[in-house]
């Protein structure tokens, strides 16, 4: 993070073009204009797939917010509600082709997800390093990126699990990340990753139109804050049978545990531990002004394409105070789940020895660390090649202060012993496992 202020990066030439092409292609009526209704895209699933079983239905609760909100607040432009229809369609037709695999399939809802390992902790915070050293492990089971992209296979699937055809999500993941690289480069540093690399589970919950996924690419606070109040166990009822119907996808054995990460579980720990009793739980910390600054920086960087009215300002307001809300809830949460379900982990311990770390980790889950060290080392090596740009940000772009920062979430570091750069280290830690 850097100390003098940098401007935002503003958006790439490649959606400028695309916004321009949707708005003139409208006016020529070659491209019909967006129609954000929930009535009409529920219809447009059902024609498109011949299905209408969308499952639990309380996914309209959120839905009819999220569509309030995205009409009253997002602003978004031409290119904005054209990927909007097209995000909404995707994830209604999923839901009427999981209900048809499990009307297929029974047996798929009878797959046990025992004790699955589940890394908490804030956006930017280390979780996807610990979650991709993890996955290295053929012990664990794991989303990779083309499943929580396209995590619904097609009805012709069974084909490819005779061998007689081959699975196109794959494909279809690696062109979606592509353009996605066209229409944010800075994505590839941020967020490195690849159709087949280990991903998390954020998909699996948005499957129920809740979350921060939402929250992270338009600018739609009404909705965020009917999320923050209400429960979230129907949709983590629903991510947990999507892992299941994944799991059957991948012909994956029933006795591994998954390994899940996404910051969302922060915000939602009490629904998490009622619909995974026995998951464990790994938390990870860093120091406060680089989990905000670069979750500022990534939200920006997501809304900036969506919307010809974002503030810097106001995104970096707003993701400090969803930081806050986060460690607030999980600080909350975790008062009453027993000590020995959960281990801390620190981003600067990872950063200065990720294997006495991951030691650590692997002695809290009770198995030999050493099994699993030649495929973590050769996930270094990938993500090394991976990563070819840093990830470049301030607070000061964003309209905030280190030492507003560092006040606000004194609380927190002290109590989790999290060093802060240019600071003492807090005086108290919590027991490390």
């Amino acid at each position: 993070m850097h100390d003098q202020p940098i401007q935002p990066p503003r958006r790439t030439r490649f959606i400028d073009v695309a916004d321009g092409v949707i708005r003139g292609g409208r006016r020529l009526g070659v491209i019909d204009p967006a129609r954000l209704e929930k009535g009409f895209l529920l219809e447009q699933a059902v024609d498109a797939t011949g299905l209408d079983d969308f499952g639990d239905p309380w996914f309209e609760r959120p839905f009819d917010v999220l569509l309030d909100s995205v009409g009253s607040e997002a602003q978004l432009n031409a290119a904005g509600d054209f990927s909007a229809m097209k995000m909404f369609h995707h994830v209604l037709r999923d839901r009427l082709y999981t209900q048809m695999w499990f009307k297929r399939h029974p047996e798929i809802l009878a797959r046990p997800l025992k004790n699955p390992v589940v890394i908490v902790g804030p956006m930017r915070s280390g979780t996807t390093r610990l979650h991709r050293l993890l996955a290295s492990d053929k012990r664990f089971a794991h989303l990779r990126s083309f499943e929580t992209i396209s995590p619904v296979p097609r009805p012709e699937f069974e084909a490819v699990l005779a061998g007689e055809a081959e699975d196109f999500r794959p494909k279809l993941a690696s062109r979606i990340l592509k353009v996605a690289r066209l229409a944010n480069p800075r994505t590839l540093s941020i967020h490195p990753t690849g159709a087949f690399e280990p991903e998390e589970e954020l998909g699996l919950v948005a499957a129920s139109m809740y979350g921060m996924k939402w929250e992270a690419q338009w600018h739609v606070p009404g909705y965020a804050d009917w999320c923050a109040d209400e429960s979230a166990v129907p949709a983590y009822r629903h991510m947990a049978n999507l892992l299941r119907l994944i799991g059957w996808s991948q012909q994956e054995s029933s006795l591994r545990p998954w390994i899940l990460k996404t910051p969302q579980h922060m915000l939602d720990l009490p629904a998490l531990l009622e619909v995974f009793p026995d998951a464990r739980l790994i938390f990870t910390h860093r120091d406060p002004r680089q989990v905000v600054g670069s979750a500022a920086s990534l939200a920006w960087n997501q809304t900036t394409i969506y919307t010809d009215h974002v503030s810097p300002q106001e995104t970096g307001r707003q993701w400090l105070d969803k930081t806050d809300q986060m460690i607030a809830k999980m600080r909350c949460a975790r008062d009453s789940i027993p000590r020995e379900r959960m281990i801390d982990v620190q981003y600067e311990d990872m950063e200065q020895d990720w294997r006495a770390t991951m030691e650590r980790v692997y002695r809290f889950l009770g198995l030999d660390m050493e099994p699993a060290v030649p495929g973590m080392q050769r996930y270094l090596d990938r993500s090394a090649q991976l990563k070819r740009n840093p990830h470049r940000y301030s607070l000061a772009e964003f309209g905030l202060g280190e030492d507003e920062v560092n006040e606000r979430f004194a609380d927190y570091t002290e109590t989790f012993g999290i060093p802060v750069e240019n600071q003492a280290l807090p005086s108290r830690r919590r027991a490390a496992k």
